[in-house]
């Protein structure tokens, strides 16, 4: 393949391949398509496939896309034209993974187009399939060192961004104002914006509150939830604060979420379960009565899409590895009055969690 990261993964994925059984691997246009080749197709009715064998990986690619895709890849293409049908280019394909006889084992991108999936399915003798969970999406969770770098970027940027956010707060200003001004310093960096949530006063209860025109006024709680993507990456942080002096019982929420942020990263370490990192915030939270106003997982899981496995949930029973990437970001939500959420993105090291922000998570005042 052309670029060195892609072989690396390709030959990773062979490797797991061979320790799951797995005859073929077949993606849509998707993220595990853009993580394994580099190549971003168009997504639309034609169907578009990256199948992968033992001994053949090569694209179905419609003719009017190709020439985009080539400059991603040098993996083979079986092209169609409108004209013909994808029937031909798709059962050459087949053949050229071996992928003929009856009862193999596949796995299907379970973001692939269900019209694109029944299509592979029919086209073969009684295959056996699942999802990617043990092969592509185990590998993508496992973050190498050029993820983590542009992972690290991406959020090195995004600090800056909500510290120069914080510092321009003023009294009249709306949600919208404090957007703009992040976004701003996305765009004038390199970056683009991933997403932006901006709650003042009792909009912070709201864990997805949409941006608006509430102003800002004194003796204010203000929330920020933002991320932007640089080089193919997004980063996601939230930090919190108050404009004016805040009240006790604010103060007394965002230690409790501080604490139980604190407990999270403390029990995030390879061979955990994602269920015992999302009670040790949890439990935190419970015990200062504050449990019911816990609306939401603990976290989720982070690369080239903004939220991707594994998810920190109080049901998961997946074994977190080194190298996953995931978000930690207890909330408390008390309704008509404020919202305290405090987030960090970290990667598990061997030896326990990496913060990948570098803003700290004191209380922002102004």
């Amino acid at each position: 393949m052309t670029h060195p990261p892609y072989a690396d993964r390709l030959v990773r994925l062979r490797q797991r391949m061979s320790e799951t059984a797995t005859d073929m691997v077949v993606l849509g246009p998707s993220s595990h398509m853009m993580w394994l080749s580099g190549v971003n197709p168009h997504g639309d009715e034609r169907p578009v496939m990256l199948m992968v064998s033992q001994n053949h990986a090569g694209f179905l690619m419609p003719r009017l896309n190709a020439d985009a895709a080539r400059q991603a890849t040098d993996l083979p293409f079986h092209c169609w034209s409108d004209d013909e049908g994808p029937d031909a280019a798709l059962a050459a394909l087949l053949a050229d993974c071996s992928a003929t006889d009856a009862g193999l084992s596949v796995v299907l991108d379970e973001t692939m187009r269900a019209d694109f999936a029944l299509r592979v399915l029919d086209a073969m003798d009684c295959p056996e399939r699942r999802f990617t969970d043990d092969t592509v999406g185990l590998l993508r969770a496992m973050k190498d060192t050029a993820e983590y770098d542009a992972l690290k970027a991406a959020h090195l940027l995004n600090d800056a961004a909500v510290v120069e956010a914080f510092s321009s707060l003023e009294e009249g200003m709306t949600e919208w104002d404090v957007q703009a001004i992040l976004h701003e310093h996305y765009k004038v960096n390199g970056a683009t914006p991933e997403f932006t949530i901006v709650g003042f006063g009792a909009n912070g209860a709201f864990p997805h509150h949409h941006t608006g025109d509430t102003k800002l006024t004194r003796d204010m709680a203000v929330l920020i939830d933002t991320g932007c993507r640089l080089n193919g990456y997004p980063s996601d942080m939230t930090r919190c604060g108050w404009f004016g002096t805040p009240k006790a019982e604010y103060e007394q929420v965002f230690k409790v979420v501080e604490a139980a942020v604190q407990a999270a990263v403390a029990a995030s370490k390879p061979g955990v379960r994602a269920s015992e990192i999302d009670r040790a915030a949890r439990d935190t939270i419970t015990a200062a009565g504050y449990g019911p106003q816990f609306l939401h997982r603990t976290g989720h899981g982070l690369g080239i899409d903004i939220h991707e496995p594994p998810y920190i949930t109080a049901t998961s029973d997946v074994e977190l590895r080194a190298g996953n990437v995931f978000s930690i970001e207890p909330g408390i939500y008390l309704k008509d009055r404020f919202g305290v959420r405090l987030e960090e993105i970290v990667i598990l090291r061997e030896d326990g969690a990496e913060i990948l922000s570098e803003m700290p998570r004191t209380m922002q005042r102004s």
